[in-house]
């Protein structure tokens, strides 16, 4: 039997919605716009994408996709295409040129974004999926329970490798489990990457024995893919515990170069996501799009934070985090760690682990630590006991009574 790849989506259409999906199908697998010597019924049979489901729901009324085609009233329908794996084989830009590629311009498409990917098992063993996972990072990190608690560097961009380290002795000082580069800076002249992670890192081992274990710190590699490589090899030596990479910057074959190479937990940063995720009814779902990193590599993934800075709805950001912690194949541990962040606080530990339940998460405030009034350790420690107080299913008013940095951290947050 052919192995097939499976998506879901979402599509918008003021045409005939068969002949459009069939046209989508076409367009990205055998076909074009008018047949052509060669396709024949055996090469349709053996090559065609398939319309597995087309089946209508209500429409938002949102406008359409500028130069769409038809009449002046869209409708939505779930669609469903399978396409044979003997097309592209089992390589993640090639599944993305089919199932992300000329569709999204058809003029019969009014709106059209991806739901879901269904994987077949070849992609299992063409790729590593993610070297370490939430088990792996909890060992490397030393943390076996509860969030790990971390932080950014602050301000993103200006401070020098000096600077950088001093913001790093103060956060180990105040018993910080987690720190990570600003996705702005990554070999920057001012604040150059062999630099700043020789300082930070001589921070981190100074501190490493009195905490009995060392501050993960996810230093940003961002770069080409020769760069990358030398700068993990570096960061290997110089005794780091995971490495950081944006995925939009560095592309899917960028991580899987990585992921081959690594031999440290992988941080992906989505920072672009709200260009391919932020449209109702165009692009992305989460879901399907954080499959390809985590695919490729990723160890942990970004998914904004309950009452964040941006434009994402709460319910949003759980979905994506859920999706994380499932398994992306049912007999391989790759679930990996999603990473909250964008404006927590002390005020939003409850509602995450409520709204989630559980806490396999780095959970990184940058404002929500180094902002509280009695400091850096204090930031830290009012963090740690709000996630304390959310788990055990106690009030953090309640918690707070026994803590003087939870309760300024309340008074501050509020």
């Amino acid at each position: 039997m052919v192995e097939r790849l499976t998506v879901d989506y979402s599509l918008r259409t003021q045409d005939d919605p068969r002949k459009v999906a069939e046209t989508i199908a076409g367009e990205q697998s055998s076909g074009t716009f008018i047949a052509t010597p060669g396709e024949d019924a055996a090469l349709k049979e053996r090559a065609a994408a398939t319309v597995e489901i087309l089946e209508e729901f209500e429409d938002e009324g949102s406008p359409v996709l500028p130069g769409s085609s038809g009449g002046d009233r869209a409708r939505s329908f779930g669609l469903r295409l399978s396409w044979p794996m003997t097309n592209f084989g089992p390589s993640i830009p090639n599944l993305l040129a089919t199932i992300a590629g000329n569709l999204f311009e058809l003029k019969g498409v009014a709106g059209l974004k991806i739901q879901d990917i269904h994987l077949p098992e070849s992609f299992k063993t063409a790729y590593l999926g993610p070297g370490f996972g939430i088990e792996g990072t909890r060992r490397v990190a030393g943390v076996s329970r509860g969030p790990i608690v971390g932080t950014i560097i602050k301000p993103s961009v200006g401070l020098d490798p000096d600077e950088t380290a001093s913001l790093v002795e103060a956060l180990c000082e105040g018993g910080i489990d987690f720190i990570k580069d600003d996705e702005l800076q990554a070999d920057g002249p001012h604040c150059p990457f062999d630099e700043r992670l020789r300082a930070v890192m001589a921070v981190i081992d100074r501190h490493a024995d009195r905490l009995g274990r060392k501050v993960m710190y996810a230093i940003n590699l961002t770069g080409e893919i020769d760069e990358m490589l030398r700068r993990h090899d570096l960061v290997a030596e110089t005794g780091g515990t995971c490495v950081m990479v944006s995925l939009n910057s560095v592309g899917p074959t960028g991580l899987t170069a990585l992921r081959r190479h690594s031999s440290l937990p992988i941080h992906a940063h989505r920072n672009g996501w709200g260009y391919l995720g932020r449209s109702p009814d165009n692009g992305w779902s989460y879901r399907a799009w954080h499959k390809i990193w985590r695919l490729a590599g990723a160890d942990h993934m970004h998914v904004n934070g309950i009452a964040n800075k941006f434009w994402e709805p709460d319910d949003s950001v759980i979905e994506s985090a859920k999706a994380c912690l499932d398994p992306l194949f049912a007999d391989r541990p790759d679930r990996v760690m999603p990473v909250f962040s964008s404006g927590q606080t002390v005020m939003t530990a409850h509602p995450t682990f409520e709204r989630l339940g559980a806490d396999d998460l780095i959970f990184t405030a940058g404002g929500g630590i180094v902002a509280h009034p009695q400091g850096v350790a204090a930031g830290v420690r009012s963090l740690r006991e709000a996630w304390e107080a959310a788990v055990a299913g106690v009030p953090l008013e309640e918690a707070a009574k026994n803590s003087a940095a939870l309760s300024k951290a309340i008074e501050t947050y509020s």
